[in-house]
């Protein structure tokens, strides 16, 4: 695993689930107050199991994350910190892509952070 895969550079907060040659499942929890290390996750489907309030750092940007339980983000690539800032424990899912980024999907860096879906479920 690379120095900068989470289980590596925080193995207190991120447990592996489940892995293939194509997904790798994380399970991802934390305390108010907990940070993380600087680590990188591929193109990721995010589900959280606990409502929770961080923020999420990376080259001097920050983001303020606030999500209810039950919620799926997309995760574009990206290397960051996280920072619990809220009053309960984070618990969540993270279901990283193995596959690179096809070449018409444009960077999906911009956003630090979970993404909100662009469409409605079918």
């Amino acid at each position: 695993m690379p120095a900068d895969d989470p289980v590596v550079t925080d193995p207190g907060h991120y447990r592996l689930l489940f892995e293939n040659e194509r997904v790798r499942v994380l399970e991802y929890r934390d305390r108010p107050g907990d940070r993380t290390h600087p680590h990188r996750h591929p193109d990721s489907v995010m589900y959280t199991l606990s409502a929770f309030d961080r923020r999420v750092s990376s080259g001097g940007r920050q983001a303020e994350v606030s999500l209810a339980a039950g919620e799926v983000r997309w995760v574009g690539a990206q290397e960051h910190t996280g920072e619990n800032t809220g009053t309960t424990d984070t618990h969540t899912i993270f279901v990283e892509l193995k596959e690179p980024r096809p070449p018409s999907a444009g960077p999906g860096a911009e956003v630090l952070g979970p993404q909100a879906a662009s469409g409605g479920a079918g």
